[in-house]
C-alpha cells in the first residue's frame, strides 16, 4: 500500500506568488536635529530592499541640502556637515523617485515614529496633498518588536547588532544607507526562521506526490478527523497569526485567493 500526499500545482502556484510578492524596505534617516516640529530637517535617506526576505541589489541613497544649520549634537552622531550639502538636491526634487521606491512595501524603521515623523514633514512641505509615507507602504518598528522579544534590555541597533552577531565594526558614525543595511541583518536574524521557500519539481503533471511505503501486512490505518472543538482551536489559532506574523498567516491568504 501507499500512502499519496497530494498538493496540486494550482496550489503551488498560489503560494510561489504569494511568497515572490513579499518585498521589505529596511529605511534610515539622518536629520539637522531631534524635533521636526522645531524646523529639523532631513539631510540623508538610505534604503535597501528585501524580496522573500532575501538581499537584493536594489538600495536608495541621497544626501539632501536642508537650508538650515546642523545642530552640533546632530553632527557628532552622523558627521554630516552644512558645507557638504551645499551641492545636494532638496527634498522636492527626489521626493517622487523615494516614494516609487517604497511604493507597496513593508517599510521596516528602527524608531519608526521619528523617522516616519521628519518624512511625513518633508513630505507635508514638498506637497500636502501627497499625504504620509503610511500611504504608499506599511510601516514596521523594529525597536518596538526588538523591545518585546528582549524587555528590560537595550535595543538600540549597535546593541542587536552585538547580541545577533552583526558586523558592525565600520560603523564609526551613523549613516543612513549603513545603518539600514545593519538593520536588513539585525531584522532578519531576529525575526528567525526561514528566509525563503521554493517549490520545484519536474513532474509534467499537474500534481506533485510524496511518497512512503508501508508494509502490505500493517493493519489498515486509522482515520482520526477532527472534532468540532479542535476544528475551532485551529480556526483560532489561524487567526492569531494572522495578527501576530510580520506577513500574515500564508495558508489563509492562499485559501482566501482559492475562494
Amino acid at each position: 500500500m501507499i500512502v499519496l500526499t497530494v498538493l496540486r500545482e494550482g496550489q503551488l502556484a498560489g503560494v510561489r506568488q504569494l511568497i515572490a510578492s513579499v518585498r521589505q524596505v529596511i529605511v534610515d534617516t539622518e536629520t539637522t536635529g531631534l524635533e521636526s516640529s522645531q524646523g529639523h530637517r532631513v539631510i540623508e535617506i538610505g534604503c535597501v530592499e528585501l524580496v522573500d526576505r532575501q538581499h537584493t541589489t536594489g538600495e536608495f541613497h541621497v544626501y539632501l541640502n536642508p537650508d538650515r544649520e546642523i545642530d552640533p549634537g546632530a553632527q557628532s552622531v552622523h558627521g554630516i556637515t552644512s558645507d557638504f550639502l551645499q551641492d545636494k538636491p532638496r527634498f522636492g526634487d527626489i521626493c517622487q523617485d523615494f516614494l516609487a521606491f517604497v511604493d507597496g512595501a513593508e517599510v521596516i524603521i528602527h524608531n519608526a515614529p521619528f523617522d516616519v515623523g521628519f518624512i511625513n514633514e518633508e513630505l507635508k512641505r514638498h506637497d500636502a496633498t501627497l499625504g504620509g509615507i503610511e500611504d504608499y507602504c506599511t510601516v514596521t518598528d523594529s525597536l518596538s518588536l526588538a523591545r518585546d522579544l528582549h524587555p528590560g534590555q537595550r535595543n538600540s541597533l549597535d546593541a542587536l547588532c552585538s547580541r545577533y552577531s552583526v558586523d558592525n565594526s565600520q560603523r564609526d558614525v551613523h549613516g543612513a544607507v549603513l545603518d539600514a543595511r545593519l538593520l536588513a541583518d539585525v531584522y532578519l536574524r531576529m525575526t528567525g526562521g526561514q528566509t525563503s521557500l521554493a517549490f520545484a519539481t519536474s513532474r509534467p503533471s499537474d500534481v506533485v506526490l510524496s511518497r512512503r511505503e508501508v508494509g502490505l501486512n500493517r493493519m489498515p490505518l486509522r482515520v482520526i478527523r477532527a472534532t468540532e472543538s479542535e476544528l475551532v482551536a485551529h480556526q483560532e489559532r489561524l487567526e492569531s497569526m494572522e495578527l501576530e506574523g510580520d506577513g500574515g498567516c500564508l495558508w489563509t491568504k492562499l485559501e482566501q485567493r482559492r475562494d
